[in-house]
């Protein structure tokens, strides 16, 4: 596979932006098969976006050469009050998403961030000289890769911890791709200012489109207002453990905007899930629209 073929996996839909594309061609200059991450939170039942769109994604890296490894952040989840900020229950629901990720992305490697943190002794001291170029104003602006708002009041000072450590767990795995969704853009750039500071290796960072939700958004002119698929809305989306019976009611249910191409949560499933695997998708629509059938 020659690079150009490379890149094309990369940028391949659901990507949405890589910084910076030069860099992504000199990186595959220079190395046939670079380190891959995504780091993910362990909060509640996968579903379409969290994995399965997630996941497909990966899966273009490896076939590009890359080497692919999902990161469950464990203690990022306890900080951001997952599961109920439960230990015992996080790591029970850690092994369901390193079960997950096995099946959907089979070449990709699985890191449990206690595991990373066990290992690697230097990492605390890495995470103290890292948050040194850190000040409180911009910790605060990074917070929503959270979920949090910049101007929340009641915030517990672990939680302020969170962004630095995402940063670190990059340079402690040593990679050469920072993948995310683009809700963790903010944390990337972040990255590649204070990296070149510290003289760490600064990874190029691929952003995918996160699957909107089923639900009619509050701004249905602005893509980048569409509510995400929601581990914590079981209405939001389709999740794997679903039946096709439920299936079918939300797809039924789902908004759908007529003549709207542009934010339509069923057309970016067809889009991101569908045609990603797929060349064709059959359409059956009844003979009282006097309109064939189309693939």
């Amino acid at each position: 596979m020659d690079i150009t073929e490379k890149v094309d996996l990369v940028e391949r839909a659901p990507t949405e932006e890589v910084v910076t594309r030069d860099e992504l061609i000199e990186l595959f200059k220079t190395n046939s098969s670079p380190k891959h991450y995504i780091g993910l939170e362990i909060s509640g039942f996968l579903h379409l976006g969290s994995l399965i769109s997630t996941g497909f994604k990966i899966n273009d890296f490896a076939k590009a050469g890359v080497k692919c490894t999902v990161f469950l952040a464990d203690w990022h989840t306890l900080i951001n009050d997952k599961l109920g900020g439960d230990w015992e229950t996080i790591s029970k629901v850690s092994k369901y998403y390193q079960d997950a990720f096995k099946l959907v992305c089979p070449d990709a490697e699985i890191v449990l961030g206690s595991k990373l943190y066990e290992e690697k002794t230097e990492y605390w001291s890495e995470l103290v000289k890292f948050t040194k170029h850190m000040s409180l104003a911009r910790t605060m602006r990074t917070l929503t890769i959270m979920g949090r708002s910049e101007n929340e009041e009641k915030i517990d000072v672990a939680k302020l911890l969170y962004p630095a450590m995402q940063a670190v767990d990059i340079h402690s795995l040593d990679v050469d791709i920072a993948h995310a969704g683009m809700d963790q853009r903010k944390i990337h750039m972040l990255v590649r200012e204070i990296f070149p500071k510290m003289k760490w290796k600064v990874p190029v960072a691929v952003h995918h489109k996160l699957l909107p939700g089923l639900s009619k958004p509050a701004d249905t002119s602005d893509s980048q207002v569409l509510g995400k698929m929601s581990k914590s809305d079981p209405n939001s989306g389709v999740f794997i453990h679903n039946t096709d019976d439920e299936i079918k009611k939300k797809m039924n249910k789902a908004w759908c905007e007529e003549a709207n191409i542009e934010n339509n949560p069923l057309l970016e499933i067809a889009k991101t899930v569908i045609f990603h695997e797929f060349d064709e998708m059959n359409v059956e629509r009844p003979e009282k629209f006097n309109i064939p059938n189309k693939r």
